[in-house]
């Protein structure tokens, strides 16, 4: 990372980009536009950890070097704390990466000063990321006071329709194939299914103890794996740590409403029971997937992306009968899941510093990342090496396929496909090019066929043809006008808000994991006193605040006049 002057970046920042203010442009490399593919380097910080990142020598990241001239030397976060302290550290020292993603960071950094404005970079030197943001791009303002954009929403896509599920109750096939493909519907069902396959192998063929579920409350995953899977067994359509009301938009903490209470007496029940696991609430995400990866956890309830590593150790084992399927599982059958409720476009996304010497040459990279060809080589790689056109149709190798499915952590780390995903713009799943083919690789019949013997017996154990077809479909739900609440930074602004949310998920982190610990005679005490504490920390007055801000975003994003 460049330690730069500040106030040179300031200067930037106030004019926008334009060369006036700044100097001579004619050899000032922060102003270039030169079309030139000559060699560059860009420092980055990813605030997720990308732990097959191989330095850009893997064969799409080769590719990309040759096609722009740009290496990224990157730094990933490897702690539980999504960038959290490495963001910090920037802020306070005022060095920064060329290019970042920092996640729920945005806010500190726009506070610091380290952000650029890409609006007018957009305008003149990107004309896919245009193309693509179209009739999105409000979204990409930071807010209706400040309409910069500081970053380009790059983990959500453009047009998604998703095809398969990957999140609810994760079962290993294995499981269900011995029960007969029983009907999972509620907690109901899904403990009985635990149970059952339990009394009969309490241990595995090794001699191990057999897991019928575990969790990772280990940081900010407790959201993931502990606290989520409440509101969304509840109806709740994924609003991080809020529950919003889709009429009035009133925020409150999810954890208030009385029917997830019951979720987590569920959850109290399982570990009196001895169905969940003991060490759920002390051991380390690393040992988590440690456990998945030894075959001997039946059950889940974390998104795949959460433990993906763990089930490729399981594939490329050849243990795919205990991989996992999803099913919807919820609270009772009042319920309806939300999984596949359509946010509109919204996202996390990467942004360009004050320290970035060439922004121009940044933004033409990432504009370049966006564009047909660049989002071709992401997904699929390298026409010739990862797949092949017949007929007009790009398709992948069996053998590709093969490795893909089987070893797909060496696979990944060796083509790069999938590695880059966050550094560009991009359609989502069903969306196709100007020759008539998918831009990714998660379509039906590619899903399908992707699916190895074991998961296909299972699908059709239950008569459906992909994960998704249990599931609720996005028809049946509007679209959400604040997208992902998660993903709104917080304005700068914002007065004692993040000391007060810091409280409350101090107290979250610890009294959930007492309730769902005690005595079930002990659990309505434990519950009932974190939500006073949480009040007592000003939970009220903050979820007052949020609500605002929630209004504000609909405002931004659909122009309605909201009290």
């Amino acid at each position: 990372m460049r330690n730069v002057s500040k106030t040179l970046g300031a200067c930037l920042l106030t004019s926008i980009m334009i060369i006036s203010g700044c100097g001579d442009s004619t050899d000032n490399p922060r102003t270039s536009s030169s079309d030139s593919n000559s060699p560059i380097t860009f420092t980055f910080f990813g605030a997720d950890a990308s732990p097959n990142w191989n330095k850009m020598q893997d064969e799409v990241g080769q590719k990309i070097s040759e096609k722009t001239g740009v290496t990224i030397d990157a730094e990933y976060d490897i702690s539980s704390g999504g960038g959290n302290d490495r963001i910090s550290l920037m802020a306070a020292s005022g060095d920064y990466p060329d290019l970042i993603f920092p996640k729920g960071n945005l806010t500190r950094l726009v506070d610091a000063g380290a952000m650029i404005d890409l609006t007018d970079l957009i305008e003149e030197h990107a004309p896919n990321l245009k193309k693509i943001y179209g009739e999105h791009f409000n979204r990409l303002k930071y807010s209706n006071d400040d309409p910069s954009i500081y970053w380009i929403p790059t983990n959500g896509a453009i047009d998604q329709i998703s095809f398969d599920a990957n999140n609810g109750a994760a079962i290993q096939h294995r499981v269900v194939k011995e029960l007969g493909y029983p009907e999972i519907k509620t907690l109901n069902d899904f403990e009985k299914v635990l149970k059952q396959y339990y009394e009969k192998h309490p241990t595995t063929e090794d001699g191990q103890p057999t897991i019928p579920l575990t969790l990772s409350a280990d940081g900010w995953r407790r959201m993931i794996t502990v606290t989520d899977p409440a509101a969304m067994a509840t109806g709740g359509p994924g609003d991080g740590e809020y529950y919003i009301n889709p009429d009035t938009y009133e925020a409150i903490l999810h954890y208030k409403r009385p029917e997830e209470k019951e979720y987590f007496r569920w959850l109290n029940k399982m570990f009196n029971e001895g169905l969940l696991d003991k060490d759920s609430f002390v051991q380390k995400d690393d040992q988590y997937k440690s456990k998945i990866a030894s075959g001997r956890v039946l059950s889940l309830l974390d998104p795949n992306w959460g433990y993906s590593d763990a089930e490729n150790a399981l594939k490329s084992a050849g243990k795919d009968d205990r991989t996992y399927g999803y099913y919807p599982v919820t609270l009772d059958e009042t319920f309806k899941r939300k999984d596949f409720q359509d946010i509109g476009f919204d996202g996390y996304g990467i942004g360009i510093t004050v320290d970035c010497e060439d922004p121009v040459r940044a933004i033409k990279f990432l504009d370049w990342m966006s564009s047909e060809e660049g989002q071709i080589l992401r997904n699929w790689g390298i026409e010739g090496e990862h797949y092949v056109m017949e007929d007009g149709k790009r398709t992948i190798p069996t053998d590709v396929q093969e490795r893909k499915n089987k070893d797909n952590n060496t696979f990944t780390k060796e083509t790069g496909i999938g590695l880059y995903y966050i550094f560009g713009a991009h359609y989502g799943d069903g969306v196709k090019d100007s020759t008539d083919n998918y831009f990714t690789t998660n379509y039906p019949e590619q899903i399908q066929q992707n699916y190895s013997e074991v998961e296909k017996e299972a699908l059709e154990g239950y008569g459906i043809t992909t994960w998704k077809d249990l599931f609720p479909s996005e028809k049946e739900f509007p679209v959400k006008e604040w997208g992902a609440a998660y993903n709104m930074p917080i304005p700068s602004d914002s007065g004692d808000y993040n000391v007060v949310y810091q409280k409350t998920q101090d107290i979250i982190q610890k009294r959930i994991a007492e309730a769902i610990t005690a005595s079930p005679d002990a659990f309505d005490s434990i519950y009932d006193n974190m939500i006073k504490e949480i009040d007592d920390a000003g939970a009220v007055a903050m979820e007052q605040q949020y609500t605002e801000w929630i209004k504000d975003r609909v405002r931004l994003w659909t122009g309605k006049n909201i009290e």
